[in-house]
This record gives structure tokens, C-alpha cells and sequence, in this order.
């Protein structure tokens, strides 16, 4: 079956401004977070089993309205490769392929968020190709890598390096992949003064050492605001520009931030928390994707969600009043 990606991807690569938008529901939170990645199970305030978390990334693939579920290669395995999800879908499966220690936040563990960036990989693209066995069955083709720079230069040589080291591979073995651009974790007494400019001249930079062989098929950074968006997305039409969706907030602030982020050039978005948190996240993609092809407004989407909640008689987290609120964004 064609996958939704591939489609958008050539339509964007041949018009930037298309109506095209890629979504994604970003389930790879176990690479990261341990025992809080899966959130709340909905009946109580007990963390969902990993069982249960699975069972919410078939719920979202199975509905078929976004174009990528992003796992970790052990979810992929199951859920890919031993169960076949993704093979009568329109949605393609991808693979978290690094780890770097910004991302170690799990309870207790120390304060490697605290310090700047290193690089390390977990995930073999050998294994997650289904090279390393012969008849292994393939978990994806395409992965994300993440960078985190902070304005340091040791530290930033060896994120970049390894990221070297990786493309390398990737093209080598036949890994398609998308890159994450973080801001600075832990810059110190080097912070740039302006964070968002930071990241904007950070991927042009990157970007510019790199052939088309070797260049990520999307970007996936923070919203930087109109202005910045904005000239990052018109600085080079062949990039396509995508968004993390960040921390929980209010359900109009991911409405929002996605209508805005589209409206100033923006042609993907990755969201977590914000759909692993939702009352329903079937609902929320459902609502997601009406805002991403430009057939809801984030005010209305959000009156749309709480009348399908109760609907379905959930119980939404907030008020509806208090959901329509916007909380500020150090990037708006």
C-alpha cells in the first residue's frame, strides 16, 4: 500500500507551498523518560503499561490520519516487524536512532539534562533494516536523529561528528531518515542570546555541508515563532520544515500552535506529549488533522473535541473555557 509520506513528500518537494502537511504521532518517549514515558492510564493515575501505551499507537495507526508513528526500535519490533501494523497502512513506521544524553530524564537517575549534550546511539540501523540476520524481517526505512548544539564548541564537534558518522551509514545501508534540532540544553555561561536564532542558523549551517544524497528528507525543530519560522522556511524552498509539539499544555495551545506554525511555512509536525496526554488521542488527530489541511480553526477545533468527549462521555481534563485559554510560549 503507497504511504501518505511518500506522496506528501514528493508534492512538497515540487511546490513548497502546497496544502500538503505531514503529521506524526510521536510514540518513542521510552527512549527517554523510563516508567512516565506511556502517561496516565485514563481510569486512574497509575502510568499505562507499555502493553497499554502499544495499544494507543495501533489505535492511532489503525484510524490512519497521520502519515508517520515515530517508536523506539523495540516497539517497532513488536508492532512492525512481528505483528505487521504497518503493512496495509497508509502510515509509515519510523525509528528513533539516537539517544543523546539530553534526552536521559528518567526519575532519579542524575542530571544529564543538566549538561551539555553528548551523542550516543542505542538503536543499530543494521538491525532496524533487517540486515543483521539474513531473513530478518525490517522494522522501518525511515529513522529520526537528533542534534543538540549549545554554543560549546568541544561538545558541539562531537554531536556533529557523530552525526557524520551516521549519515555515513544511513546512506551506506539504505536509511532514509528526518532530522531533530534541539535547542541548547544545558549552554551555561555560552547561551546565545537569542535561542531561536541560535537553532535557525544552526540548521542552515548543517544543512549546507550536505549533499542531497546525504540531506534529512524533513527537519523537525521547535516553533521559533513567526518571524524566525518564516525566514528559515523561505531561506531555501527545498527544505521541508517541521515542528516538535513540545510539552502538555491547554488543547488550544496545540491547536494553535499548529495553525500558526502552518500559516508561517511550517509542512510537518511531530507531536508526544500532546496526543499521549489527550483525553482521547484518537479524537485529538482526528482534530489535529482538520486543522493541518486547513479545515478547522483552532477555536472551533477545540469546541469540536469537547463536544466529542462528551459524546463519548469523557471526562476532559479541563473546562471547556479553561481549554480555549492560550498559555504563553517562549517561542511565540
Amino acid at each position: 500500500m503507497q504511504k501518505s509520506l511518500d506522496a506528501k513528500l514528493r508534492k512538497l518537494q515540487a511546490d513548497s507551498s502546497c496544502n500538503e502537511f505531514i503529521l506524526a504521532d510521536a510514540k518513542d518517549a521510552d527512549m527517554a523518560f523510563g516508567l512516565a514515558a506511556t502517561g496516565s492510564c485514563a481510569t486512574s493515575q497509575r502510568p499505562r503499561t507499555l502493553d497499554e501505551y502499544r495499544d494507543q499507537i495501533r489505535a492511532v495507526v489503525k484510524q490512519g490520519l497521520i502519515d508517520i508513528s515515530l517508536m523506539s526500535a523495540s516497539t517497532a519490533e513488536v508492532l512492525s516487524a512481528e505483528e505487521g501494523l504497518f503493512a496495509d497502512s497508509t502510515v509509515t513506521p519510523a525509528i528513533r536512532m539516537n539517544d543523546s544524553t539530553d534526552i536521559w530524564l528518567a526519575a532519579g537517575t542524575g542530571n544529564y539534562a543538566e549538561q551539555p549534550s553528548l551523542p550516543h546511539r542505542s538503536a543499530s540501523i543494521e538491525h532496524v533494516l533487517g540486515l543483521s540476520d539474513q531473513g530478518s524481517t525490517p522494522l522501518a526505512t525511515l529513522g529520526l536523529y537528533s542534534i543538540t548544539m549549545n554554543n560549546n564548541a568541544s561538545a558541539d564537534r562531537a554531536t556533529l561528528e557523530a552525526f557524520a558518522q551516521f549519515r555515513r551509514e544511513a546512506v551506506s545501508l539504505g536509511l532514509r531518515y528526518f532530522l531533530e534540532v534541539f535547542p541548547p540544553n544545558a549552554p551555561g555561561p555560552r547561551a546565545p542570546a537569542d535561542e531561536g536564532a541560535f537553532v535557525r542558523d544552526t540548521v542552515i549551517r548543517v544543512l549546507a555541508g550536505l549533499t542531497r544524497a546525504e540531506r534529512p528528507q524533513f527537519l523537525k525543530i521547535p516553533y521559533l515563532g513567526p518571524e524566525l519560522t518564516e525566514q528559515l522556511a523561505s531561506y531555501d524552498s527545498s527544505v521541508i520544515l517541521g515542528i516538535m509539539g513540545g510539552a502538555s499544555g491547554t488543547t488550544h495551545d496545540a491547536f494553535a500552535l499548529l495553525a500558526s506554525a502552518k500559516q508561517h511555512g511550517v509542512r510537518a509536525a511531530l507531536f508526544g506529549r500532546r496526543i499521549n496526554n489527550a483525553e482521547d488521542q484518537c479524537a485529538f488527530v482526528q482534530h489535529l488533522r482538520g486543522i493541518a489541511d486547513g479545515e478547522l480553526k483552532p477555536q472551533e477545533a477545540v469546541r469540536s473535541y469537547h463536544a466529542e468527549l462528551e459524546r463519548c462521555a469523557i471526562t476532559p481534563h479541563r473546562s471547556l473555557n479553561e481549554d480555549l485559554e492560550l498559555t504563553p510560549s517562549s517561542f511565540s
